[in-house]
C-alpha cells in the first residue's frame, strides 16, 4: 500500500515542482530577456547600420564593391580574434561589469566611424568595432546557461535573439529617414547614422553596472524557495553535461577540438554566411530589384523579412521547448533559408526575389537560435565558456568571408544572382552536417532521472 500511495503522488508532485518551476523561469525572463534584448538591438544596429551606410557612403568614399565587403571581413576578423578572451574574461569578471563595459567601448567606437576618410580609414574604425562588440554576443549566449536550463533556453534564446531581425527590420525603416539627414549641420547622412545609432549603447552600458546580476544567488528579486528552484534545475543540467576528461587546462582545449566541437563549428559556419549576408547586403539586395527606388523606400521593403523572421522565431522556439525536440528544428528552417536563397537567385520578379530573401532571413535566424540550445550538450561545464566563444568564433569566420566573396562576385557579375547561390549550396550543406551533431532530448524540469 505504501508502494501504491508513492506512485500515486509522483505525478502530482512532479506537476507541481514544473509548475513552480515554470513561474520562476517567466519571472527572470520577464526580468532578463526584455533588458537584453535592448542591449542586443544597439549591439546588433552598430554591427549592420554599415550596411545602410553603404547606400550612400561607397560614393562619398570612392569604395567599390569589394572595398566596401572588405571593410565588413575586417570587422570581423577581429571579432574572431577577440571572441574568446572576451568569453574568458566574462567569466571571470562577471557579466555585469564586462557586458557594461563592452558597450561603452563598441558605442563610442561606432560613433566615431563617421570620421572615416576612406578605405583606409574605414577600416581601422571597424576593426576598432569588432574588438570591442567581440564578446557581446557569445557572453550573452554563455550569460543565460547561467539563467535558463536547457529545457526552456529555446525560447529564451529566441525572445533575446529577435533583436536581430527587429533591429534589421527597424533599421531598415529609422536608417532609410536617417540618410534623409544628408547635408543637415555640414554632415553626410550616413555620418547622421553613425552618430545617432552609436551613442545609445554608450547610455545603455551605463545602466547595465547597475542593471545586472551575474548569478542568481546574487538576485534579491528572486526569493530564497526561487533560487533554490533555479540552483536545482541549473545543478541537474550540469550533473548531465559530459564530465571534463581530466582536471588540467589542456584537456579543455583538447575537448575544443573534438570532431563533435568540430561539426558545431563547421553548421555555425555555414548559417553564419547567410545570416552575414542578410545583415549587411539586404539594403544594397533589395535596391538592386529597382534601381530607381528611393532609400526611404528602400529601407520599408528591407524591413518586410524581417517582420517574417521575428513571428516565425518565437513560434518555432516555442514548439521546440513544448515538444522538447532540437534536431529537427535546426534543420528544417535551413533547408528553408536555402530554397529561399535558389528561389532569389532563379527568380527576375522583384516579388518573387523579396519572398526568396524572406524565407532566407526567417529560416537562418530560427535555425540560429536552435542551434545555441545545443553545443552544451557536448561541452563539459568548466569548457562551456571558451567553448560556446570557441563555436561562435569559428563560425564567424562565414561573417568574414561572406562580403569579400559576395562583394567580389558582384563585381565580377554585375548581380548578387552568384552570392545567392553560394549562400544556398551552404544552409543545405550545413543542414545535411546538423543531422550528425550529437543532440539530445532535453529533460523537462522537475521530471524523474
Amino acid at each position: 500500500m505504501t508502494r501504491s500511495h508513492s506512485v500515486s503522488a509522483t505525478p502530482s508532485a512532479v506537476a507541481s515542482a514544473q509548475d513552480r518551476y515554470q513561474q520562476v523561469c517567466k519571472k527572470v525572463s520577464k526580468r532578463l530577456i526584455g533588458f537584453l534584448f535592448v542591449c542586443f538591438v544597439l549591439s546588433f544596429l552598430d554591427r549592420i547600420n554599415i550596411g545602410f551606410a553603404g547606400l550612400t557612403m561607397m560614393g562619398d568614399l570612392g569604395l567599390s564593391g569589394t572595398q566596401f565587403g572588405l571593410a565588413s571581413t575586417f570587422f570581423y576578423i577581429a571579432y574572431i580574434a577577440c571572441g574568446i578572451p572576451s568569453n574568458i574574461a566574462l567569466a571571470r569578471i562577471g557579466a555585469r561589469r564586462w557586458i557594461g563595459s563592452l558597450m561603452i567601448a563598441w558605442g563610442l567606437a561606432s560613433t566615431c566611424t563617421l570620421f572615416a576618410t576612406d578605405a583606409t580609414s574605414l577600416y581601422l574604425l571597424r576593426i576598432l568595432v569588432g574588438v570591442t562588440e567581440a564578446g557581446f554576443l557569445p557572453g550573452v549566449l554563455l550569460y543565460l546557461t547561467f539563467w535558463f536550463p536547457a529545457a526552456y533556453r529555446a525560447r529564451a534564446n529566441a525572445l533575446f535573439m529577435i533583436a536581430m531581425p527587429f533591429t534589421a527590420g527597424f533599421s531598415a525603416a529609422l536608417s532609410g529617414l536617417i540618410l534623409g539627414l544628408d547635408g543637415t549641420w555640414g554632415l553626410k547622412g550616413w555620418q547622421w547614422l553613425f552618430l545617432l545609432e552609436g551613442l545609445p549603447s554608450v547610455l545603455m552600458g551605463c545602466v547595465v553596472f547597475s542593471y545586472l546580476d551575474d548569478r542568481p544567488q546574487q538576485a534579491k528579486w528572486l526569493d530564497s524557495e526561487e533560487r533554490q528552484l533555479l540552483h536545482n534545475a541549473l545543478e541537474a543540467d550540469r550533473a548531465a553535461a559530459p564530465a571534463a576528461v581530466s582536471g588540467d587546462a589542456r584537456s579543455v582545449w583538447a575537448e575544443l577540438v573534438s570532431p563533435p566541437i568540430l561539426l558545431f563549428c563547421l553548421v555555425y559556419f555555414c548559417l553564419v554566411n547567410t545570416l552575414a549576408m542578410i545583415a549587411v547586403w539586404t539594403p544594397l539586395i533589395v535596391k538592386s530589384f529597382n534601381t530607381a527606388n528611393s532609400n526611404e523606400l528602400i529601407g520599408f521593403l528591407a524591413a518586410i523579412p524581417q517582420v517574417c523572421t521575428i513571428i516565425l522565431m518565437i513560434v518555432w522556439g516555442l514548439h521546440s521547448d513544448r515538444t522538447r525536440e532540437r534536431r529537427w528544428h535546426l534543420v528544417l528552417p535551413m533547408l528553408l533559408a536555402g530554397a529561399g536563397w535558389i528561389l532569389t537567385a532563379l527568380s527576375s520578379a522583384a516579388p518573387l526575389q523579396l519572398l526568396g530573401v524572406c524565407m532566407a532571413a526567417s529560416g537562418s535566424y530560427s535555425a540560429m537560435s536552435i542551434f545555441w540550445t545545443t553545443p552544451d550538450q557536448a561541452l563539459s561545464f568548466r569548457a562551456r565558456a571558451v567553448g560556446i566563444a570557441v563555436i561562435n568564433a569559428v563560425g564567424n569566420i562565414g561573417s568574414a568571408v561572406n562580403p569579400l566573396v559576395v562583394g567580389w562576385l558582384k563585381d565580377l557579375t554585375q548581380s548578387f544572382g552568384s552570392g545567392f547561390a553560394y549562400a544556398a549550396i551552404l544552409m543545405i550543406l550545413g543542414a545535411l552536417l546538423a543531422l550528425r551533431l550529437p543532440i539530445a532530448k532535453p529533460e523537462a524540469p522537475g521530471s524523474e532521472r
